[in-house]
């Protein structure tokens, strides 16, 4: 069976995400088509996943967490990958169904994903996954250079653009065709792309425990093609309100009580469920977001997608199987406050924050 959707990365994230949707979809005949897998790091320590993955039987994913209030624990079965590849042994493999099956592609590579290395060169098999990358769209492109669509996954602002600039120069140096440079621009679509789950804890050899709430938001544009349609997965004109908030809920209500969390010299290995318990912090987070967030985001028409992403965050907060460390959240304290909440401050000029301004330190 052709493989319409080749996917870079083989993350515990990307299993209970990307894999899990397509395999729901698949059983209502509602995806593009199947998974192939390739394992970008080489690691030939976690070759017992990389075969487990395309099991003929599956990998489990279970859901833990509270959803519109009721706790939920369930185990799903993912059976849309079909086969697991590796760049360190299978790079003829790959480039194959790279040119002859490949629709989509989708990546999470990690933090440091889209580096090269210094002095990093076209042949063999290439060392970073942009170079990786540009090996394979140069092989398709020499077999015919039918459509592609990219579907990075990383948590970079604006992904797909970032993934196709890097491409585009690393074409100009490397690369001495005007005709392939052309086509990265009119024959393959890069796709901005924002996605949320928290994936607590993996599963051997393959699978993972993830939280109910899960969110893959593609912006849309002409040619665009993607792996399914689900609930979760979601095209929008614009990836901007998405990203604020996640940015001024989720994330301003980590930083508001890690910050709390630091000034009072709480317990160290405290976590945000835990500390919700007490009822003082919790009606300060909630008045926090009733007085000062949701009319910043109605401020600009977003009030209603705002009261609905709170409530969703507040379950996402008191997950009882999740045990998300202030300690954690407290790092690079400065800087999140600088992003989350003075960045929020400024965005919604006329709206009254005193308790965010009292921890943004104006």
């Amino acid at each position: 069976m052709k493989t319409p959707i080749l996917q870079f990365g083989t993350s515990r994230f990307l299993q209970a995400h990307v894999d899990l949707f397509v395999s729901e979809a698949l059983q209502d005949r509602a995806a593009i088509g199947p998974i192939t897998i390739v394992q970008t790091s080489g690691d030939v320590g976690r070759a017992g996943r990389v075969a487990a993955l395309a099991a003929p039987e599956g990998f489990p994913v279970r859901i833990r967490g509270i959803e519109s209030g009721e706790q939920i624990d369930r185990e799903l079965r993912v059976q849309s990958v079909r086969r697991a590849l590796s760049t360190v042994s299978d790079w003829t493999e790959i480039e194959r169904v790279f040119v002859e099956e490949a629709e989509i592609i989708v990546s999470n590579t990690g933090d440091k994903g889209y580096q090269v290395g210094e002095g990093e060169r076209l042949g063999g098999v290439p060392a970073s996954f942009p170079m990786k990358l540009l090996s394979l769209l140069l092989s398709r492109y020499r077999a015919g250079g039918h459509a592609l669509t990219v579907l990075p996954c990383e948590l970079v602002s604006r992904n797909g653009a970032v993934l196709k600039s890097i491409i585009v120069a690393l074409a100009g140096e490397h690369v001495f065709d005007r005709g392939f440079q052309d086509w990265l621009d009119s024959g393959v679509r890069w796709g901005n792309t924002l996605v949320d789950r928290i994936v607590s804890d993996a599963l051997e050899p393959a699978g993972a425990v993830a939280e109910p709430y899960a969110l893959w938001a593609i912006e849309q544009q002409p040619g665009l093609v993607i792996p399914c349609r689900h609930p979760a997965v979601l095209m929008v004109p614009d990836l901007a309100p998405y990203e604020k908030l996640k940015l001024h809920i989720l994330n301003l209500g980590h930083t508001v009580l890690a910050d709390r969390w630091l000034k009072d010299r709480r317990r160290p290995d405290e976590t945000v469920r835990e500390m919700l318990v007490d009822p003082d912090f919790a009606e300060d987070l909630a008045r926090i977001y009733g007085g000062e967030v949701i009319p910043g985001f109605a401020s600009h028409g977003l009030e209603s997608a705002a009261r609905h992403f709170v409530a969703t965050t507040l379950d996402r907060f008191r997950n009882p199987y999740l045990d998300h460390r202030l300690s954690d959240i407290a790092g690079n304290h400065l800087e999140k406050i600088e992003r989350r909440i003075i960045g929020f401050i400024d965005w919604c000029p006329g709206i009254a924050m005193p308790e965010l301004r009292r921890v943004a330190g104006r």
